[in-house]
């Protein structure tokens, strides 16, 4: 039999010269981490991953890794942390930037108008890097739409007469009013913004508080109070199937302004909300009064306490719920502070699960992103085993739709929420 000749190996062919990019002006070059957490999809560079400034940048800056490829154009942030937001993988001037700016503005608003109806009328309509946008939240309560911009570069008039051109056209509000978080403020050192409104509606005056709709339900709103811009809307559809497992008699733990309260008070026949702040009680009475004629078949009051010192009185002298909700602030703002954070949600479920009838319902929360899912359901299955009780999984629920998840980008997939059958 013949031999086959043997072939040559074809030749591996070189690979292609990558580009290098000269910028003309300030640019920002950041470590290998940094710049492969970029192309994987992230959209931050924290400090500490920056290696060189280059020049004075105002606002928008080019970004490249250490061999000068580029990697896009972010806004930059002198002050904070998180000193890059990138916000294009291409080399973007100020003038195709508000360009970007307003397609994407009007991008995430059309997503959110299929979700608003009669029955909710509120929502959150930009929500910062989940739409491209890093940096600006916009909510919406019925005719007042409340922005915020939380980096540096942002801090600009001609960003807000943008944003306010897109607002107003595309939702045609009563007002538009500007309202910082202080504590990213401080952060970012903005400048302090104007206490009127951005913008009123042509024959129409300023609107700060207004009423408006989630599930059906009215809830009340003061640009001026609050946490956040002023209410959970990313609990909404939480809310909603809260009420459709909840039974008998219910406590509501961190209440804040009534949210969970007031749609359990549509299935159970009585409801406590607990939470440490008068302020909020005070709108969470208010909120009750706009909804009497629809919850009047349910007795519902509120108690000002610690949610700790309450739990652990009440669980070790016997009280009892067929419907248990915690919904507690975020414990751990930063990575240093989980295992704390851990430790305070272990507390509140084990005391919450001592207090459950058999058969009762339990809704669970976490809104710190630096607990994960897997933490957090370790952490209620170790809180049932240490309360000898059986718990069953009913539902695991995230963020309301209107806060959609980005699966490069896990801050965007803040909000746990479990529902559980306790026997």
């Amino acid at each position: 039999m013949e031999k086959q000749a043997k072939r040559s190996p074809r030749p591996t062919p070189a690979p292609a010269p990558v580009a290098q990019i000269e910028f003309d002006g300030p640019a920002a070059v950041i470590s290998r981490r940094a710049a492969d957490r970029l192309r994987a999809g992230h959209l931050w560079v924290y400090q500490s991953d920056v290696e060189q400034i280059v020049g004075e940048p105002a606002g928008l800056i080019p970004v490249s890794d250490q061999r000068g490829i580029l990697l896009g154009t972010a806004l930059y942030s002198p002050a904070s942390q998180i000193s890059l937001r990138l916000i294009s993988t291409e080399l973007l001037d100020q003038a195709q930037w508000l360009e970007l700016l307003r397609t994407r503005l009007q991008t995430a608003i059309r997503l959110r108008l299929p979700m608003l109806s009669e029955e909710i009328d509120a929502c959150r309509i930009v929500f910062s890097e989940a739409d491209a946008l890093p940096g600006i939240i916009v909510d919406k309560y019925s005719d007042l739409v409340i922005l915020q911009l939380l980096t540096k570069a942002l801090d600009s008039d001609e960003i807000r007469a943008l944003a306010v051109d897109v607002l107003r056209h595309e939702l045609s509000p009563r007002s538009i009013v500007e309202r910082p978080d202080p504590r990213i403020r401080e952060l970012e050192q903005l400048s302090a913004p104007s206490t009127a409104p951005l913008y009123v509606a042509e024959g129409g005056s300023p609107l700060l508080s207004t009423d408006f709709r989630l599930n059906g339900l009215r809830f009340h709103y003061d640009a001026g109070a609050g946490q956040k811009t002023g209410a959970f809307l990313d609990q909404r559809e939480n809310y909603a199937a809260a009420a459709r497992h909840a039974h008998g008699e219910s406590l509501d733990v961190c209440t804040y302004q009534g949210g969970f309260a007031l749609h359990l008070a549509q299935s159970c026949p009585r409801v406590t909300g607990v939470d440490i702040s008068r302020a909020a009680l005070e709108t969470a009475e208010k909120n009750l009064a706009a909804n009497a004629e629809q919850l009047q078949g349910s007795n519902v009051d509120w108690i000002e306490a610690n949610a700790f010192d309450l739990l652990r009185d009440w669980s070790t002298s016997g009280a009892a719920y067929d419907t248990i909700v915690l919904d507690p602030p975020a414990f751990a703002k930063s990575k240093r502070a989980v295992e704390g954070a851990l430790r305070g949600y272990k507390e509140l479920n084990l005391r919450a699960l001592k207090m459950l009838c058999p058969g009762g319902t339990l809704v669970t929360c976490s809104c710190s992103h630096h607990v994960s899912l897997a933490d957090f359901q370790q952490v209620v299955a170790a809180a049932a085993g240490d309360a000898g009780r059986r718990v069953q999984l009913l539902e695991r629920r995230g963020a309301a739709a209107d806060h959609p998840v980005i699966l490069t980008i896990p801050e965007t997939e803040y909000l746990k929420c479990l529902i559980c059958s306790v026997d």
